[in-house]
């Protein structure tokens, strides 16, 4: 059997819903083969649909035996989860 890759993705400073598709694309890649860590040190702006995905691959991982954690997360990345009330699910996955 071959060894678990582990990956890390950063996200870009806006994560809109026009940066929505190549994410998904690089998260389904990557949490199909291994661990994944998301660096969420560059953001400044996050849509509510990014929160939620985060929240669908970090299970998606967890289905898959694999390890998923949001690094970094900035202020603003934060702010978002806090404002939407996101945090508790979020606690389980966030780093730093």
């Amino acid at each position: 059997m071959a060894q678990a890759r582990s990956r890390t993705i950063a996200l870009p400073a806006i994560v809109d819903l026009d940066a929505l598709d190549p994410i998904r694309d690089e998260l389904v890649d990557a949490i199909e083969s291994g661990p994944v860590t998301v660096s969420g040190a560059a953001i400044e702006r996050v849509a509510t649909n990014a929160l939620f995905m985060l929240l669908s691959a970090a299970e998606t991982a967890r289905r898959n035996n694999f390890a998923f954690a949001v690094s970094a997360p900035s202020e603003a990345f934060q702010l978002a989860v806090s404002r939407l009330g996101l945090g508790a699910p979020f606690a389980a996955i966030m780093e730093g």
